[in-house]
């Protein structure tokens, strides 16, 4: 079965089309400045080379045909028509508490997806957008929304309620909704299979470090808790968003810089976390050159990071009486040695030896803990692509 994969932002659209009998990529892309001047798409049959086209993309419609276009093209494409696609799987963010799994998208289920847009605004309409342009031009192709919150929906009350009056629950279902959840949930399942046992019986704490970031509790096989909240902006300290902080900060900064609280809350997503600490970078390999050049400023934001991600750590340990497992993953997570030694400097009570010279690999599955560690420290890179393929092909097979 060949599923395409989609993950539409506001102005871009990332495409994987996959062979889910050989779990192999056939071709993957992005289209980018959907809607802007300069649009282009960059596409790549397996085992090719990069082709980058710069073309009208005025919204998303156009944009997916783009797609169809590549995927068929004679040169580059690797189908021979629109035909050879069997299914579309959508990332979707924002499931709210209505979708606790993948779900095949009608008419209902799209209305129910709009119904959260208040909880991702920048997000779920992107999403939807990605959705309604791939029924137009592929009237008939089932269709499956794959949500970012719904492996998150097995925690418990205790874990996502906020110390606020319960009637903004009530009202306005403000929880600890957590994001990340289909990387969280194959990296758990993967790192158990690595291990030849049943996640079921492991307790795992999955630290997805990129750009954006976020760390869970996986219990027996469930999300008992996740560090990303009501929005991502809460937990780690990340790429641009600043994580945790005390809310009071929000009016604090408003009254004291003259400016609004949205204009607050975009400083805290945009020009916040590392590289609003550092005032060097959000990526994290500039960061590393600048602390090893002896700037100060870098290097302290590195501790900070590594502290947070620590915390969490032993507060998920907590949460589950014990670990198993400490799975690393996404940009930083599997390719940083530096990050993954300096979390591990804190984890001695764990009795978890990250060894040096298996920490130096970057990007493979690999164990990194020694033999004798009481706790097992791994890399395990993610692939949401394919586990939206997967459960896309579930519901649809």
């Amino acid at each position: 079965m060949n599923i395409l994969v989609i993950n539409c932002g506001s102005s871009s659209l990332k495409y994987q089309l996959i062979d889910s009998s050989k779990e192999e990529v056939l071709a993957k892309g992005l289209c980018e400045r959907i809607g802007i001047d300069g649009s282009c798409i960059t596409h790549q049959p397996m085992g090719g080379d990069k082709v980058k086209t710069e073309v009208d993309m005025p919204d998303h419609t156009v944009a997916v045909k783009m797609v169809i276009e590549k995927l068929t093209d004679a040169s580059v494409g690797v189908i021979k028509s629109l035909d050879e696609i069997d299914a579309v799987g959508h990332r979707i963010v924002h499931g709210g508490e209505k979708f606790a799994s993948s779900v095949v998208l009608n008419d209902e289920v799209i209305a129910a997806i709009e119904e959260c847009n208040d909880l991702a605004p920048l997000h779920n309409p992107a999403n939807l957008i990605g959705i309604n342009s791939c029924k137009e031009i592929m009237p008939g192709v089932p269709m499956v929304g794959v949500f970012d919150t719904a492996f998150h929906q097995t925690m418990p009350q205790k874990a996502y309620m906020y110390g606020l009056p319960y009637e903004y629950y009530e009202k306005h279902k403000v929880r600890r909704y957590g994001f990340h959840g289909t990387s969280h949930d194959f990296v758990s399942q993967r790192a158990a299979e690595i291990l030849g046992k049943d996640r079921k019986d492991l307790k795992i704490i999955v630290c997805h470090l990129g750009n954006g970031a976020s760390i869970s509790a996986v219990k027996n096989g469930e999300s008992i808790d996740t560090s990303m909240g009501l929005t991502p902006l809460e937990g780690l300290i990340m790429g641009t968003r600043s994580g945790d902080i005390d809310p009071a900060i929000v009016t604090f900064l408003a009254e004291k810089e003259h400016i609004s609280a949205d204009e607050v809350l975009s400083i805290c997503n945009k020009k916040s976390g590392v590289l609003g600490l550092s005032g060097v970078s959000s990526d994290f390999r500039d960061l590393g050159d600048a602390a090893d050049a002896g700037n100060e400023k870098a290097k302290m934001t590195l501790e900070a990071y590594a502290y947070k991600v620590a915390k969490y750590i032993g507060a998920y340990t907590a949460a589950m009486n014990g670990v198993d497992v400490i799975a690393f993953t996404a940009g930083i997570g599997e390719n940083n040695a530096q990050v993954r030694a300096m979390i591990g400097e804190y984890l001695g009570y764990l009795g978890t030896n990250i060894d040096p010279e298996r920490n130096k690999i970057r990007g493979e599955e690999v164990i990194l803990s020694d033999e004798g560690s009481k706790v097992v420290t791994m890399i395990v890179p993610t692939d949401e692509e394919l586990a939206i393929a997967r459960q896309t092909e579930a519901l649809v097979k």
